[in-house]
């Protein structure tokens, strides 16, 4: 038993150089890679995250302009839609205007060819109350000189 303890006593006196190198490399790995890579990544991190956030808050701007750009043209639509019917109930009141005006002119037309018409009637009764005395006349000399001889 005695010898298997020298025997240990040696294998960890000539481990300690061994154990102080891997504890040294342990560190320097702590130092020199994990360190900035722990670092580098937390920055990428931070990056990452800082992109994202960016990214939303472009996304929320883009999304409010879209809906700032659909009201207002929903509000140019309705404008022009205003617009449309306001000349289209003033082209109407233009024809109606000018519906009127026509009729008018035709109705002054129709009036003063209703009084040329009764003008010419009454003249032309005047002429044949004037001239029926005549007919009268000429039909009575037509008939009874026919009918008083008995011969021509």
């Amino acid at each position: 038993m005695h010898d298997i303890l020298i025997q240990l006593g040696s294998l960890l006196v000539g481990a300690i150089p061994t154990a102080a190198l891997f504890i040294v490399l342990v560190l320097a790995y702590q130092i020199l890679v994990q360190g900035p890579l722990t670092e580098t990544l937390k920055k990428r991190h931070a990056l990452t995250e800082g992109a994202i956030e960016e990214a939303r808050k472009a996304i929320e701007l883009a999304e409010a302009r879209t809906a700032d750009y659909a009201e207002k043209l929903r509000l140019a639509r309705a404008d022009v839609y205003k617009i449309r019917e306001q000349r289209i109930r003033q082209w109407n009141a233009e024809r109606e205007a000018a519906l009127e005006t026509a009729r008018k002119a035709a109705s002054g037309r129709v009036g003063e060819a209703r009084s040329a018409i009764d003008a010419e009637a009454a003249a032309a009764r005047t002429t044949i109350e004037a001239s029926v005395i005549d007919l009268a006349n000429q039909a009575v000399r037509a008939i009874l000189p026919a009918t008083a001889g008995g011969s021509r």
